[in-house]
């Protein structure tokens, strides 16, 4: 399974181990153009999650995707709260 291409289900799996800092968690994708795509390409990019909103951003910070499913405020459990729950 190779996490750097795009998929909701590689989105969840780096979630786990993503550093989380500033209310955004760092992932890195394969990249065709700037954006991210479900294929291995010669290079990677690091995008930044936030689980407060549920956008996904570029390295710019220009807004990539919205997705309710990572969205808190849609009921999302981001990695980040549910270890901060159970360390309570």
């Amino acid at each position: 399974m190779d996490l750097h291409k795009f998929t909701d289900e590689n989105i969840i799996e780096q979630l786990k181990t993503a550093p989380f800092a500033l209310g955004y968690y760092t992932l890195v994708f394969y990249v065709e153009n700037g954006k991210p795509v479900n294929k291995v390409t010669g290079s990677t990019d690091e995008f930044f999650l936030y689980p407060s909103g549920g956008t996904l951003r570029d390295s710019s910070f220009n807004i990539i995707f919205y997705d309710s499913r990572f969205d808190t405020y849609r009921g999302f459990q981001p990695p980040h709260l549910i270890r901060s729950d159970q360390d309570s």
